[in-house]
């Protein structure tokens, strides 16, 4: 219809959300914006109130005449075909799709439009600012009728009827050794991921070599591959951490879909002797457990990389996608290989080894001093060994950290890992401006990196006090990677320095009767200590602390110690540690000392601890608020003056 007056009322509509999720893409129906796995894509107003109009009514018909109304204002004269046929290809431009082939927007010819992908209703963002004043507040969580948990703006906000606080269910999770810790520990922020169109998850492939200690072929190869897979635009792939939770566990594949929010499987199996190999692989879909591809490849060790390469080029094909721009091509020798493997599964699956993983990355750049990965590999295992000074001093991580990081993004521009490990070199310089661009560059090459989200989200926007800004990365990090533990206790200090004390408390019944001996396990029982301390709950904190011993920081012993009046025993705890400064910032914050807080500070920042930024957000620190001398002290950590 030419030059049409547009007479009638706008169609009667209520949002349903600020935010909502469908497949890969976010958007926020109030600000007007849209991203793609955390990357902002540029839309203009039409195309997206085209976008909001459809989300409102997910799986149903949007007439053209609705789209009319909606569009364009009463009274407006306007050539409608050509905008609206403008609006929708720009729409399908941003999100990737086509009117042959939609995998988003299908046309129903001289009818309308109709969205044919799920919409998850994310309820609200979290609100856009923190107060200054402690403590600062984010978003409260409900759960939605379908059972997952999705966040909702600050109460005092919200309607009345949002203001109930809905308790958080525990979920069951039956599978791997991993996921059995999470349902031990009761933690609060579980969150079932929902299984996207195109969302994959790599089993660890069978090894059926009968060398010994032969596994970290078959499971490197994996990790491989899985990376490999992080490149195909519009494919999400689920993080290895996630996927080896179900190493040798039965093959019951909807659970693992379930558990991992996954629509395809890749699963396969690996025979290597000698100079041969035998990989097979094949694709199933989770919901009727039917393979979509399968293929086997009989070849020399010496063709590993081309095997990689067509299992991407056959699940792209197979799934309507199509290659990212950043797909890495390396050729190196199989000895150098063989080793990187090695390096990056214990480096990526087994924390306590990553000294070994550091010498084993460093033979891999002797044997072949033009292989990239082993480069960033070698900066971020560097940055995590070194994350506490009592563990590896920071200078001397600093100085292997920043000429393994540069000489990786010289050797491969487009290796996200790349880009993060520069990430985590400025975020040591104190250059938070550097960082946040190296992370984001790491994010919009390969968005499925949920570590590189971690490490922003704790390093970056963290000591910047951008807490919800954190706690969204570290969200969409677990939506990437739903069993990391690692993750899981990120969100929770990034949580407890936003007062969710509550929330952590919800779930501590389970945590503290867990007596496993695991690092991670005594982290989360250590912040249920610190948010029990911050309730005014003080002797159960302390009991808390006492049982862990060793395995908490001393520094919260002794602030708890404080709290309780116990001053004698508070000084004591900082006076068997006078080379630990964290100690003397929380023991004398504890006792309301500012001088000898921020002496304690001072001495975190004179040994380059990493933390030092981060613990200026800590609930325990909060007195020294207000003093003049934090602003002064955060400018010298390059921080703006006030968070």
């Amino acid at each position: 219809m030419l030059n049409s007056r547009v007479t009638q009322a706008p169609v009667a509509m209520t949002i349903p959300s600020g935010r909502v999720r469908f497949g890969i893409f976010e958007a926020d129906l109030r600000s007007g914006e849209l991203h793609k796995q955390g990357i902002k894509i540029k839309l203009h107003d039409q195309p997206f109130q085209v976008l909001a109009m459809l989300l409102e009514h997910p799986g149903e018909l949007v007439t053209r005449e609705q789209l009319h109304q909606k569009l364009w204002p009463a009274d407006t004269f306007v050539d409608f075909d050509v905008g609206l046929n403008s609006a929708i290809k720009r729409l399908r431009d941003a999100l990737g799709d086509s009117a042959e082939d939609p995998r988003f927007v299908e046309t129903l010819p001289r009818r309308g439009y109709r969205l044919i992908t799920p919409v998850e209703n994310l309820e609200a963002s979290f609100v856009p600012a923190l107060e200054a004043q402690p403590p600062p507040a984010l978003s409260q969580s409900e759960e939605n009728a379908s059972g997952n948990l999705t966040p909702v703006v600050d109460a005092s906000r919200q309607p009345e009827a949002l203001k109930r606080r809905t308790p958080w269910p525990w979920r069951r999770i039956g599978i791997g050794a991993a996921v059995l810790a999470i349902v031990a520990t009761g933690v609060w922020w579980l969150v079932r991921p929902k299984p996207g169109p195109n969302t994959i998850a790599v089993l660890p492939f069978k090894n059926l070599s009968s060398e010994p200690d032969s596994d970290y072929f078959s499971d490197g190869l994996t990790v491989e591959i899985i990376h490999n897979l992080s490149l195909i635009d519009g494919l999400e792939v689920k993080s290895e951490t996630s996927s080896f939770a179900f190493k040798g566990a039965p093959r019951k594949l909807r659970e693992v879909g379930s558990q991992l929010g996954a629509s395809f499987v890749l699963e396969g199996s690996v025979l290597s002797a000698g100079d041969k190999l035998r990989i097979n692989a094949q694709l199933v879909r989770v919901s009727d457990d039917i393979p979509l591809w399968s293929g086997s490849f009989d070849r020399e060790r010496k063709d590993v990389f081309e095997i990689q390469n067509e299992i991407s080029r056959s699940i792209v094909n197979e799934l309507r996608l199509k290659l990212g721009k950043g797909q890495r091509r390396y050729n190196t020798n199989l000895e150098a290989y063989d080793l990187y493997l090695k390096a990056e599964t214990l480096a990526n699956l087994h924390s306590s080894e990553l000294p070994k993983s550091i010498q084993l990355f460093e033979n891999v750049i002797t044997k072949d001093p033009d292989f990239a990965p082993a480069y960033a590999g070698l900066a971020i295992a560097y940055a995590e060994l070194s994350v506490n000074p009592r563990s590896f001093s920071p200078d001397v991580a600093y100085a292997k950290m920043r000429p393994a990081a540069e000489r990786a993004l010289q050797l491969d521009p487009l290796l996200g890992e790349a880009h993060a490990s520069m990430g985590l070199v400025y975020s040591r310089d104190r250059a938070w401006g550097e960082a946040e661009r190296a992370f984001r560059r790491a994010i919009q090459l390969n968005p499925n990196l949920s570590k590189s989200r971690m490490d922003f989200a704790v390093f970056v926007l963290f000591p910047l006090g951008r807490l919800e800004e954190a706690a969204r990365e570290l969200r969409t990090a677990l939506q990437l990677d739903p069993l990391s533990m690692n993750v899981r206790n990120a969100l929770g200090w990034v949580l407890i320095s936003a007062g969710r004390y509550d929330e952590l408390l919800d779930s501590c019944p389970g945590i503290l009767t867990d007596n496993r001996h695991d690092r991670i396990v005594w982290h989360l029982q250590e912040l249920c200590g610190r948010a029990l301390l911050q309730k005014g709950r003080i002797n159960e904190a302390i009991a808390i602390f006492e049982k862990l011993g060793k395995n908490a920081g001393p520094g919260l012993l002794g602030y708890a110690y404080a709290k309780a009046g116990r001053r004698a025993e508070a000084e004591q705890v900082a006076a068997r540690y006078p080379d630990w400064p964290w100690v003397e910032a929380l023991v004398y914050g504890g006792l309301g000392d500012k001088d000898r807080a921020f002496e304690g500070l001072e001495r975190m920042a004179a040994i380059n601890d990493p933390r030092v930024a981060i613990y200026l957000s800590y609930p325990e620190l909060f007195l020294l608020r207000g003093d003049p001398r934090l602003g002064e002290f955060r400018q010298k950590l390059g921080l703006p003056a006030t968070p």
